[in-house]
């Protein structure tokens, strides 16, 4: 992909990553993903806000090559991740009198990541600017989005926001802005929960902060960018500050067939109580969608069987997951069987310890579930519909 014009001297000069399928070789990106760089011309300075994955280095070179951008003022490095930084070194050989800009913090992080020499940077308060003649940029701190270093870059004249990981959708496309709503909108999601989600608070500290700037463009580091940034914003909004809505997450996984019974009959017990139930097998599940699917969950329910007396190692993962990116669900039980014995419920509660949850009765039973566990999953289905009544989960 060329170079694009966002605006008059303002450049996209990023590169897109159609076939990447693991970020940090952990999380899924069905999608591919991006690694977004922007040049801004000005009358005196020019600056670059952020490079680009280490892999795609040579893209960014080339795009920089193709604008003939001579001579780079500012490297402005909005957050340390090596996604966003790893290409900071070329950069700063290719242009020797360019100077580092990013937080006190992101400093340290940078020399201790990519070895960068103190000399080459400027450090920035929140709020601080810098010109670039006829062009101003702000710097907004927005720490624990999604690292402690993190800060977001504010082009004032041409109301430009460029968030970083805020925003930002794991989506490898052709097109510069936002197209496809609904395709966007469950990238952003996924995105949101698999990093942003930990963050909560913090993400609706800056959601405030930045609520009174002027913005025209949402320009993120991963992902199309926002003409039309209420899209974004008003997303963002629903998943860090609305309410739970009546849903129960229910991650499972059978070895024998007794869990897998007992799941099938408890999401029809669920679902004749006006409840919505979204059923995950742990085998074949992609982790991703199931930490989407914890934004609006107000329970999860975790089905196992017993090994080596204790939680399948797949049931221990997604509390695991869970309890990681510290899903607003209010409620959560255990539903399994046993073969002699064991301590599955004692050490699943253990590991999500971030969860402020109530945990329900569960229903833990001792090989093919017979009529009286099936009547426990009713009760259990009926004290869930309940809970979610009274608490106006709709």
């Amino acid at each position: 992909m060329k170079p694009r014009e966002i605006k008059r001297g303002i450049y996209f000069v990023g590169a897109v990553d159609w076939d990447r399928r693991l970020f940090d070789s952990l999380i899924p990106l069905p999608d591919g993903t991006s690694y977004n760089s922007y040049l801004i011309k000005g009358s005196e300075k020019t600056a670059l806000i952020d490079t680009v994955d280490p892999t795609m280095e040579p893209v960014l070179v080339n795009h920089l090559d193709e604008l003939k951008v001579k001579n780079i003022d500012y490297v402005i490095a909005n957050h340390a991740e090596q996604d966003h930084s790893g290409s900071i070194p070329r950069v700063l050989e290719k242009y020797p009198e360019a100077k580092l800009v990013c937080t006190p913090r992101c400093k340290g992080m940078l020399i201790d990541l990519l070895l960068v020499a103190e000399d080459r940077f400027i450090t920035v308060e929140d709020k601080e600017t810098i010109s670039l003649g006829n062009r101003t940029i702000e710097f907004i701190h927005a720490p624990w989005v999604h690292w402690p270093e993190t800060m977001l870059t504010y082009l004032r004249e041409d109301k430009i926001l460029f968030p970083c990981d805020f925003f930002g959708s794991h989506l490898a496309t052709s097109n510069l802005y936002v197209t496809d709503e609904g395709q966007v909108y469950e990238a952003a999601k996924r995105y949101y929960a698999e990093i942003m989600m930990p963050f909560r608070t913090n993400i609706q500290k800056n959601l405030e902060k930045i609520k009174d700037y002027p913005i025209d463009i949402i320009a993120p580091s991963h992902g199309p960018m926002y003409d039309k940034p209420e899209f974004i914003i008003k997303a963002y909004r629903d998943w860090a500050f609305g309410e739970p809505k009546n849903i129960v997450i229910l991650p499972y996984i059978s070895m024998h067939g007794s869990t897998r019974r007992m799941v099938a009959y408890f999401v029809e017990a669920l679902a004749q109580r006006g409840v919505t139930v979204k059923q995950f097998d742990l085998t074949v599940t992609d982790l991703g969608k199931l930490a989407m699917s914890l934004v609006d969950a107000a329970t999860i329910v975790i089905g196992t069987p017993t090994v080596l007396a204790g939680p399948h190692p797949g049931a221990v993962y997604a509390a695991y997951l869970a309890n990681a990116i510290r899903a607003n669900v209010k409620f959560a039980s255990i539903i399994g069987s046993y073969g002699w014995g064991g301590k599955t419920v004692e050490q699943l509660v253990a590991m999500i310890p971030n969860l402020k949850v109530e945990l329900l009765p569960t229903v833990i039973i001792k090989g093919y579930p017979r009529e009286a566990d099936f009547g426990a999953l009713d009760n259990l289905a009926e004290t869930i519909a309940q809970k979610h009544k009274e608490q106006g989960f709709v």
